[in-house]
């Protein structure tokens, strides 16, 4: 048990006013030692609340008077008290074996908790999921909920996992299902171990046995150069029209059977087939936008209500942590920068960086921005040697690979934008800052949202 440390306390909240700082050490709330932020924020949700706490050594209650339900006013170091539920699987696709060494360290935690699946959106198995997890989940209602799902067959589910207990653990799906808490599926198609004729017995089981499951999406497995399984192999174009195929097959039969589409492609197997993205209706509200489901329809979203001179609504983040206030920003939703105008500048157009999915993306687009920009705009996707594979993603872009492509830019630039996805926590995944890529840059760079009004706000500073 790890007790959390208060990092922010918001200036006039009822925390503030009791005289929390910065720095104190949460003990207990009401005399009870909360296990993480869920247990925490129904603690402090009553009008008068107790906190024990340690300052420079010495222990404390401090008493805090508020309104019933109203934030407390901290932001607190972790989510989790006790011990995170680490992934006892080793599956042969998980992204994590593929890192290289010598990353940050929490890169390298892999977590099968369903509280980190409330609270962030994060996939879990459920293999290590109990009976007490799910009577804590029914009880307090804690949903949405994530679920890898991969393949209904049991022992292709095993055998992906390399956890016998994958050929059982969706009975607590079903659980989950029967008690009416809101679950999310996902697949992480493997080209020869789940997709063709197992994806499509997967999608018939889905339909038949958990049909209550709000979405599935279906994503393509990412494959690193530092992987070292050897029959992982990533979709060929054909291989990618084949499987959307299934998908969109078996979203003609949920339709049928349940109104709704249930299974959503992910962007990546579009553009691989060299396909088009479907229109907004087909994505039903962007569930598994964060998956990479429905990311380019959104931008596109985006893009023509600007042109039209209408707001339009970016999708919500998954998971609740925004919902409860002493959650922090974990992971890949740590805070990230915006930063302006670093380095001499000279005339030349504005340059998005952006990686190879997204020079994909943009290439149509450009006429389209530069007529709202009124400025010259160029593009320059940054192949991603660092991970290699087919990892393109611009979230994925790492300092080194950035920082190399603007050192060798010989074309005339007045500005970089970088996409703030790939620099959670201020830094990219290699742990190389910001500082260190703008030190070799010719022009100023900003570091903007990769949404429409963040690319117009870069480009017009």
């Amino acid at each position: 048990m790890s007790n959390p440390t208060i990092l922010e306390v918001v200036a006039n909240s009822p925390a503030d006013a009791a005289g929390l700082q910065s720095g104190d050490e949460l003990l207990r709330v009401n005399g009870v030692v909360p296990t993480d932020v869920i247990e925490y924020q129904q603690l402090v949700d009553d009008a008068s609340v107790v906190l024990g706490v340690r300052r420079d050594g010495t222990d404390r209650d401090v008493r805090i008077k508020k309104q019933p339900g109203a934030p407390l006013g901290l932001r607190l170091s972790a989510s989790i008290f006790d011990r995170v539920q680490t992934c006892d699987n080793h599956c042969e696709f998980c992204f994590i074996y593929q890192l290289p060494p010598g990353m940050r360290s929490s890169l390298y935690l892999k977590d099968d908790d369903y509280r980190l699946s409330f609270l962030y959106g994060n996939f879990t198995t459920l293999t290590r999921f109990t009976e007490l997890d799910l009577s804590r989940v029914v009880e307090e209602r804690l949903g949405p909920l994530y679920v890898s799902i991969h393949a209904t067959d049991p022992t292709i589910r095993a055998s992906m996992l390399r956890n016998p207990r994958g050929g059982t653990s969706l009975r607590w799906l079903r659980a989950l299902l029967d008690h009416g808490v809101e679950v999310h599926g996902q697949i992480v198609l493997c080209p020869g171990v789940n997709s063709g004729e197992i994806l499509e017995h997967t999608c018939a089981e889905i339909l038949i046995r958990y049909p209550e499951l709000a979405t599935v999406g279906v994503v393509p497995l990412g494959l690193s150069r530092h992987g070292r399984e050897t029959t992982l192999a990533t979709h060929t174009a054909e291989a990618a029209a084949a499987d959307l195929d299934i998908v969109h097959y078996w979203q003609d039969q949920a339709i049928a059977h349940l109104d709704r589409r249930l299974f959503f492609a992910s962007d990546e197997l579009y553009l691989v087939a060299g396909q088009a993205i479907p229109i907004s209706e087909a994505y039903e509200g962007f569930d598994q936008h964060e998956n990479g489901i429905g990311m380019i329809r959104s931008f596109l979203d985006e893009l023509e209500s600007v042109e039209a001179g209408r707001a339009n609504a970016i999708p919500d983040v998954t998971g609740t942590w925004r919902e409860i206030p002493a959650a922090p920003a974990e992971g890949y939703r740590e805070s990230r920068p915006e930063r302006r105008g670093v380095g001499s500048g000279e005339q030349g157009p504005v340059v998005i960086v952006t990686g190879e999915y997204g020079g994909r993306m943009f290439a149509d687009l450009m006429p389209r921005l530069e007529r709202l920009t009124r400025r010259a705009l160029r593009l320059l996707p940054v192949r991603n040697d660092f991970f290699g594979g087919n990892v393109a993603v611009a979230g994925l872009l790492v300092g080194s690979d950035v920082a190399n492509a603007l050192r060798s830019d010989s074309q005339p630039a007045g500005r970089y934008l970088l996409p703030n996805s790939a620099m959670p926590g201020g830094r990219f995944l290699d742990d190389v800052p910001i500082e260190e890529v703008t030190s070799v840059t010719k022009a100023p760079v900003d570091v903007v949202e990769p949404t429409v009004a963040g690319l117009l706000g870069g480009a017009l500073a």
